[in-house]
């Protein structure tokens, strides 16, 4: 593994576990050459995801991309790190145990709904006004009040 700090080749394993959920190896590294120490994190991919895109573009499916935007829509709300990785973990398993490699990206957007839907209210709100593009403060008036009329119900 390559060093992120002088870029040497080698880095030695000092410490290996499961992470919390158990979707991955959390590896604590020490670079042979500068000594600096870095952490690196194993998961299993079944399959190679490529995103389609509105707009008939293709993407490799980025989960660092896709842990950055539940992040945001998560912010100062009391959800940690762990909870988000679960959900983004699910969200992964889910998309490579069915249909094809392919996955059309409003299918992602839906199941990080549904995932923050349960999660949290706010955070479901955030994520939905930029995936939902809102563009006016009425366009989330009516979107919280489904939100807190569903609450209710």
């Amino acid at each position: 593994m390559r060093c992120p700090f002088c870029a040497h080749e080698n880095s030695q394993v000092k410490d290996s576990r499961p992470t919390e959920d158990g979707a991955a190896i959390r590896r604590r590294r020490q670079c042979e050459a500068c000594g600096a120490r870095f952490t690196t994190f194993e998961r299993i991919q079944l399959r190679e995801l490529t995103v389609l895109k509105s707009d008939e573009r293709r993407q490799l499916f980025d989960r660092d991309k896709l842990v950055r935007s539940i992040t945001v829509a998560c912010r100062k709300r009391g959800i940690d790190s762990a909870q988000i990785e679960q959900l983004v973990s699910g969200i992964q398993r889910q998309l490579e145990t069915q249909g094809d490699g392919e996955v059309p990206a409003s299918r992602i957007g839906e199941l990080v709904m549904d995932g923050l839907k349960a999660l949290d209210s706010v955070a479901y709100i955030r994520f939905a006004s930029v995936y939902k593009d809102f563009r006016e403060a009425k366009d989330f008036e009516e979107f919280a009040g489904n939100v807190s009329e569903a609450g209710r119900g």
